[in-house]
């Protein structure tokens, strides 16, 4: 039963239910709905104090989770960077030493990339430390790949130099290894045939009339005459980088001025014309005028068999270049 109220009627001694005017029952039903909101607010705000609101919560996991990408970001970018070191030294106690290139300063491979002001619109976030210190690595670590990708491909231009210079450079023996070798580059008191002393400027070899002669590298023909200078039929090869070859007594030459030729091709038999005592060849190196020791530019450590060997595969791969 509903609670109720009555009062004694002393006019007729009966009992009369209280009945309030409708102003009362509406100002008891304010103060009801207030005191529930207020009591509901005190509640809500100790629920909030202890455990936090849902959306605070859902802010707080998705921050966490942000920092959780941010950490595993900056262990990838330190594996990079670990990578990138690893060329880094490849590039400059390896590549770089062999192909004799110059180092790359510091200054180049850590270069600047503008002040703080760069990441100011990283401010203001719940996060703005590791935000920031995490672009400025990742601006670091594009300028290093920026550099090591140049340097490179600097590198890679410098060894299909290197391998063209090497296809051109005077690098295996005119003749047959196995033929015994006379003078070589030293001052001569007396001239085998003019008796007087004066320097041999190259090595000789003592090849039998007619021995095939080989270009000892690739070039281009710019003499082949009778010299006057006493080398008889002579072969001269211009192999760029400097360097020119000279083949000199030869009995016949087989090649002309302006050819171009490929290490291993035949230029000419070995003979005794001009000044000279018997048949041999003359094999002369200049490097940028100077002489040098052709005995410095080919393996002394082949056989007969290997020699020729090397011949063969030297003309047969020339054919199909």
């Amino acid at each position: 039963m509903r609670n109720r109220k009555y009062f004694l009627d002393l006019n007729d001694l009966q009992f009369k239910q209280v009945r309030l005017p409708w102003t009362k029952k509406l100002l008891h039903l304010l103060f009801w709905f207030a005191g529930t909101v207020t009591i509901t607010i005190i509640y809500a705000t100790i629920f909030e104090s202890l455990f936090g609101s849902p959306k605070e919560a859902m802010l707080n996991q998705q921050i966490g989770n942000l920092k959780f990408q941010y950490s595993l970001a900056n262990r990838g970018l330190d594996h990079s960077l670990k990578t990138l070191n690893s060329l880094k030294m490849s590039d400059e106690v390896r590549y770089r030493p062999i192909l004799e290139m110059d180092s790359i300063p510091e200054s180049i491979r850590k270069p600047g990339f503008g002040g703080v002001e760069r990441f100011s619109h990283l401010n203001g976030y719940f996060n703005s430390d590791i935000m920031r210190t995490t672009s400025i690595r990742i601006e670091e670590l594009k300028n290093i790949v920026t550099v090591q990708t140049e340097s490179f491909r600097a590198i890679r231009e410098k060894e299909d130099e290197w391998e063209r210079a090497l296809e051109y450079i005077p690098y295996i023996s005119p003749v047959d290894v196995s033929i015994r070798r006379g003078d070589g580059l030293k001052f001569r008191e007396v001239h085998p045939v003019l008796g007087t002393p004066q320097w041999h400027y190259g090595q000789d070899f003592s090849a039998p009339y007619g021995t095939e002669v080989y270009a000892t590298g690739n070039g281009k023909v710019i003499e082949a005459a009778w010299n006057t200078s006493g080398f008889g039929n002579c072969v001269k090869i211009d192999h760029g980088y400097g360097y020119q070859t000279i083949y000199g007594h030869l009995s016949r030459i087989k090649v002309s001025v302006g050819l171009n030729v490929k290490r291993g091709d035949i230029i000419g038999l070995s003979g005794s014309s001009g000044t000279s005592s018997g048949p041999h060849l003359h094999y002369q190196i200049d490097l940028y005028g100077n002489h040098q020791n052709p005995l410095y530019f080919f393996n002394d450590d082949l056989n007969e068999d290997e020699y020729f060997e090397m011949i063969q595969l030297l003309t047969s791969s020339t054919k199909f270049r």
